[in-house]
C-alpha cells in the first residue's frame, strides 16, 4: 500500500500501485476537474511532490514509493 497526499488540504488515503489518480482521489472525496479523460487537455492536470506535472486521468499511482504527494492547483480559466 502507498500513503497518497492531496494538497493544499492534507487530505490522506492509501492506495495499490498501479490504481488510477482519479479513482484514489474520488475514494478520498477530492475531485479533480477533468475534461477529455485522454490528457490532452489538461484540465486534470496536477503536480508531483517533485514538481512533476502529469494529467491524472491518465496516471495512475507509482510503484517504489511508501508516500506519493498530489498537489491540486486549478486553471481559472476551467
Amino acid at each position: 500500500m502507498v500513503q497518497v497526499e492531496f494538497l493544499p488540504d492534507g487530505v490522506t488515503t492509501t492506495a495499490e500501485p498501479g490504481e488510477p489518480i482519479l479513482a484514489v482521489a474520488a475514494r478520498a472525496g477530492i475531485t479533480i476537474p477533468t475534461g477529455c479523460l485522454m490528457g490532452s487537455c489538461h484540465a486534470c492536470e496536477v503536480e508531483l511532490a517533485d514538481g512533476t506535472s502529469i494529467c491524472a486521468c491518465i496516471s495512475s499511482i507509482p510503484a517504489g514509493q511508501p508516500v506519493v504527494t498530489i498537489n491540486l492547483y486549478t486553471d481559472p480559466l476551467w
